[in-house]
């Protein structure tokens, strides 16, 4: 499913209208039927529902499920916050309809609307149609109140496209916004939807096609939200006749003597998503660590330097580098001096592919130099904060705009972790998860995501590719383990040991379809 922007919806509008002849009315009364669909499954016929409309599209929009509740049972009352002489004409033109059917709308210069306002709370269900996706300024007077007292009376809201009060580009907050149970948004997705406070308030969200042609909904944007079937499509077949060395031998560099469990979990995830072989680089104590807990793996001591791993290290890696596929490097490995002239040197002199996590990353940031290799980089918030020299606020205040500059400016896939995770490449459309959960905000996830990635690119998998794979079926299994074990507690090696479960689940649904 491609993803909208405001300029890409008002284009997908206009193309449909001047190439295909659908007017505006006629997606406004689709729309306005979508919502409809959904108030029906919340609220019986006979339920009290109260319309807050504006004076544009999305105003009109609510006004034509305003319309549709009266005409099946419901007893509906419309609270417009402009006055009807500032109505758009699409939006006076549904008015007219809901007057016709018995409606009788309150303008916030009745004398009637602040008792109204105050019954809110009284609704079965309220239908927040205040302010579409073209909303980019501040909220205030009328709207701003309104929000507040939609807010404050714990009555379910269905909003109508955006929770009013939501930049749709960003995510953003605009002084105030709905908190909504469920939002219905038409055509394409919208970036709001994975970012920003944007990600809470939609509640839960679905979308409507609402009738715009579907050649005109398949053509790429500049984001799509990843599923199965693309990621099924991708992942690397095991041949009847292979053997553990046609399945990628993947090299893990990580651990440090105060950190020995991130190396563990991302040779034990490695293993589960299938690398046929997986050697763990480190100093001695992790590769202890290692063979009490992964015994599958394969052991390679390291020199070290005060529990981290040794620059002396590099030349043994080199000499070795033929008997590997793709690399892991960073989890765990600290940001000790020892550590950065370690990998300056490691990243200098190596050519396989290259998932780059924690410390590494971590290094990179404080001046060591990418490898010059097909390199998927897996920064957190933070991480990525320190990598772009800003604030973890700015960072997240729009996730799309920061992994588009942390692509041109890193030149390199990079994959931003977090609630729907993102995955960015020079040239190439973003790359948003839908799977996982918040039980997975804790320690070692992303050593396991990391082991995930550097399988599949071991199996020839490009980074891009692998990253978008990997972040899918990673989170895929957090979900089995939300499931079986409970929405908060699970562990990141409950999630490493439920990626083979994942996968035959992601692989199964697509061949049912």
């Amino acid at each position: 499913m491609w993803i909208a922007t405001v300029q890409r919806t008002r284009e997908l509008e206009c193309k449909s209208e001047c190439e295909f002849g659908i007017c505006s009315s006629v997606l406004m009364e689709r729309a306005g039927l979508a919502v409809f669909d959904a108030l029906r499954e919340l609220v019986p016929v006979g339920g009290r529902v109260v319309v807050f409309a504006g004076k544009g599209h999305n105003g009109g929009d609510g006004l034509v499920v305003a319309r549709i509740a009266q005409q099946h049972g419901y007893r509906v009352d419309v609270m417009m916050t402009s006055v009807e002489e500032e109505l758009a004409p699409l939006c006076r033109h549904q008015l007219q309809h809901a007057v016709n059917v018995g409606i009788e709308p309150t303008f916030p210069n009745d004398p009637s609307w602040s008792r109204k306002i105050d019954q809110v709370s009284a609704k079965d269900v309220i239908i927040d149609a205040i302010l579409g996706i073209g909303a980019k300024r501040e909220v205030h007077g009328v709207v701003r109140d309104c929000i507040q007292s939609i807010n404050r009376s714990g009555v379910p809201v269905i909003s109508v496209d955006v929770p009013s009060g939501i930049c749709c580009d960003t995510g953003e907050e605009l002084g105030e916004s709905i908190w909504a149970l469920r939002t219905i948004t038409f055509g394409m997705a919208k970036p709001y939807l994975f970012q920003g406070i944007g990600l809470e308030h939609a509640g839960f969200w679905s979308v409507s096609e609402i009738g715009f042609p579907q050649v005109l909904l398949t053509e790429p944007s500049e984001a799509r939200v990843l599923d199965g079937e693309w990621v099924a499509s991708l992942l690397p077949e095991r041949l009847k006749s292979s053997h553990k060395g046609d399945n990628g031998h993947v090299l893990i560099v990580a651990g440090s003597k105060w950190m020995r469990g991130a190396a563990v979990l991302a040779a034990m995830s490695a293993l589960s998503s299938g690398a046929g072989l997986v050697t763990v680089a480190s100093v001695p104590s992790v590769c202890d660590a290692v063979a009490s807990h992964v015994p599958e793996a394969l052991l390679l001591p390291l020199p070290e330097i005060d529990g981290v791993i040794s620059p002396a290290a590099v030349k043994t890696l080199v000499d070795l580098e033929h008997k590997f596929e793709s690399t892991l490097v960073g989890p765990g490995m600290s940001t000790e001096e020892a550590s950065r002239d370690f990998l300056d040197a490691f990243f200098r002199q190596w050519h396989l592919p290259c998932v780059v996590d924690a410390d590494a990353l971590n290094c990179v940031a404080m001046g060591v130099k990418l490898p010059q290799t097909d390199c998927v980089l897996t920064p957190h918030p933070g991480e990525m904060s320190r990598l772009l020299h800003s604030s973890i606020a700015e960072i997240q205040c729009d996730r799309f705009r920061t992994i588009r500059s942390a692509v041109d400016e890193l030149g390199h896939c990079v994959l931003l972790k977090g609630p729907y995770s993102i995955v960015g490449e020079p040239g190439q459309p973003l790359l948003v998860n839908c799977t996982g959960n918040p039980g997975q905000a804790s320690a070692g996830m992303g050593d396991v995501l990391g082991g995930v990635i550097a399988t599949l690119m071991g199996q020839d998998l490009p980074g891009y590719y692998a990253a978008g794979c990997g972040m899918f079926w990673h989170g895929a299994a957090a979900d089995i383990c939300a499931e079986e074990i409970g929405q908060v507690g699970y562990r990141a090696s409950d999630v490493a040991k439920a990626l083979p479960f994942a996968r035959s689940r992601i692989v199964s649904a697509c061949m049912e379809r």
